[in-house]
């Protein structure tokens, strides 16, 4: 029997909880962590065994996949302070280079044809690989949408090195949803806030397996 890839959520902000919430209700174990451990503990808590609550490091350092889901703007930061037990684990980056535009939307804080992808990337302590997927949708359709009827949304995704691709799409079924992969990192601009895949961008929705196939 294959064994799963160990997935660790780092951050329990809105996106966060929707993700690790997706992953438990689908029955598949994960690794939470949180700058508060009294959250992290207590959402293991409330897990039916799913999720397991460690510390940051801890939580690195146990699993295969990390998704940090932390802003754009933390993540150089984050891979600074533990570039040192990162190596060899799978990145999953979640994050939109956005912020609030004061009208109640949102602002690109990056050059237009510039992405968080790409720029996060380039500074990717040595050995870690990079992911961008699970950001293609806000944090409501992330907990509303998973195990969507008839069909499944999809999620998107992108990466440049094809061996981490079924562990990805492991990690997005398990979630809920239908993976689609769009290309390499260098693709992530389309899957991003503002992208022509992204909910909030030229789709305005969710989609289906074949809806988004249609788009590529």
């Amino acid at each position: 029997m294959e064994t799963l890839k160990k997935v660790a959520v780092i951050g329990l902000g809105n996106i966060g909880k929707a993700i690790a919430d997706d992953l438990v209700n689908n029955n598949r174990n994960v690794i939470v962590a949180s700058r508060n451990d009294e959250e992290s503990a207590g959402f293991a808590q409330q897990s039916n065994g799913f999720a397991q609550s460690m510390d940051i490091d801890q939580a690195i350092n146990t699993a295969d996949i990390i998704i940090p889901a932390i802003g754009f703007g933390a993540f150089k930061e984050f891979f600074n302070d533990h570039g040192n037990i990162l190596k060899g684990k799978i990145i999953i980056d979640v994050s939109n280079p956005i912020t609030p535009d004061g009208n109640g939307g949102f602002k690109k804080i990056i050059g237009e044809k510039e992405s968080a992808g790409e720029l996060n990337r380039a500074v990717l302590p040595q050995g870690a690989k990079l992911v961008k997927a699970f950001g293609t949708l806000g944090a409501g359709s992330l907990a509303g949408a998973s195990n969507s009827n008839p069909e499944k949304a999809v999620l998107f995704y992108a990466s440049d090195d094809t061996s981490v691709d079924k562990d990805i799409e492991d990690v997005i079924r398990n979630a809920g949803f239908d993976p689609l992969k769009v290309g390499g990192i260098d693709q992530s601009i389309r899957i991003e806030v503002f992208g022509d895949l992204h909910e909030f961008g030229a789709l305005g929705k969710t989609v289906s397996l074949a809806e988004a196939q249609s788009k590529l």
